[in-house]
């Protein structure tokens, strides 16, 4: 059974076997969850990494190890940027969670923090985006039960209290 937990901080800090990082289509360290978690990994080497990997299509994910984290890897998740819902944002923010989730159960990974992917400077509606993260990891866990944790890691209250709603909907 899976346990799905809700928590105000920094992920960087978070004791799980892969942590998800909000990037952007470069891989390359920008602000926000993204800086800070190359900041925490050891920026040189991480940004090195990323190097290697050249880039990341929006709604796609590619993986690094931790590094300096508690975290055995880093998912780095490409979210799109909110363009009014014209653009196909939500399927791509989907493709995001889904795809991190496959990444996931082919990593062995047994516990996985998320920030919240596109809700900072990429502006996707906070309301959108937590139902999206919601339904995607339930499905996901629903589908293959190996991931025993599950932590939603934000950054204030009204996060908190965002993705506590939309939990407390799907039951």
């Amino acid at each position: 059974m899976c346990s799905i937990q809700v928590v105000l901080g920094d992920i960087t800090q978070l004791s799980v076997d892969a942590i998800v990082n909000a990037a952007n289509s470069q891989l390359a360290g920008g602000g926000g969850v993204d800086g800070a978690i190359h900041q925490a990994a050891g920026y040189e080497q991480l940004h090195y990494a990323c190097s290697l990997l050249g880039g990341c299509p929006t709604g796609q994910v590619k993986t690094t190890e931790g590094f300096d984290l508690p975290a055995k890897y880093i998912f780095h998740a490409v979210g799109p940027i909110w363009c009014g819902g014209m653009h196909h944002e939500e399927q791509l923010l989907a493709s995001c969670y889904r795809n991190v989730m496959i990444l996931a159960k082919d990593h062995g990974v047994l516990s996985i923090a998320f920030p919240a992917i596109s809700c900072g400077v990429y502006a996707f509606p906070v309301n959108k985006a937590v139902a999206i993260a919601v339904r995607e990891v339930m499905n996901a866990v629903a589908e293959d039960s190996a991931i025993e944790r599950v932590i939603f890691c934000c950054f204030d209250e009204a996060m908190v209290k965002s993705y506590e709603t939309v939990l407390a909907r799907s039951g």
